[in-house]
């Protein structure tokens, strides 16, 4: 039994480095040229409502550390972070702005969009562990911990689904058990009109 224990340590021991140069040539070939552009559709379920709040739009890494989330239903709305700053323009509103530092889950969709659409999987090592896994018919999913240990007082963890070189989903899950789904790109027109969590995981691993 001893034998056996330590031959599945060594073998753990020597998967990591594998798995962590595998997460790293996929977050690699994740990269595009900025602008970048891609459809998405949110479903945020939060403990305080009975349904989930649902809005579409497009998020935009609009290179370096600057990064804008267009709401185009079901009201309109325009969030930029850039240069350490969030500014928000509500359709009939003065715009907004605060700091970055007053919302920790804008800067954890900042560090790992920006790594994801950049390829910049240092970036994303720095602000996070990942832990990579994947099947054979090219499904992969990639799972973030904040290693901020006041962000992931906020946000607990991130996963990213995906196939081939195209993220499909990213889930953010908040300390108090709040979590955000969203379906991206071509997914994104698939969101249901009364989306569940089991629905939407469903979705997001599906062909």
């Amino acid at each position: 039994m001893l034998l056996c224990g330590l031959m599945l340590s060594l073998c753990a021991n020597a998967s990591a480095p594998e798995d962590a140069a595998t997460a790293r040539e996929l977050v690699m070939s994740l990269g595009r040229p900025a602008p970048a552009r891609t459809p998405f559709a949110e479903a945020r379920f939060m403990k305080m409502l009975d349904r989930p709040l649902v809005v579409s739009g497009q998020l935009a890494w609009l290179g370096d550390d600057r990064l804008e989330r267009q709401v185009e239903h079901p009201n309109r709305e325009v969030s930029t972070i850039a240069d350490g700053e969030v500014t928000q323009q509500r359709e009939g509103r003065e715009p907004r702005h605060f700091s970055l530092a007053r919302a920790p889950q804008l800067q954890i969709l900042l560090d790992s969009f920006v790594a994801l659409l950049g390829g910049d999987s240092v970036r994303l090592e720095q602000s996070f562990d990942v832990q990579h896994s994947a099947d054979h018919a090219g499904h992969w999913t990639l799972a973030l911990t904040p290693r901020d240990a006041k962000l992931a007082r906020t946000v607990s963890r991130i996963e990213i689904d995906g196939r081939g070189n195209q993220p499909r989903c990213l889930r953010m899950q908040e300390a108090d058990g709040d979590l955000a789904v969203d379906l991206l790109g071509e997914l994104a027109a698939k969101m249901p009109a009364t989306p569940t969590r089991d629905a939407l995981q469903a979705l997001c691993q599906s062909d």
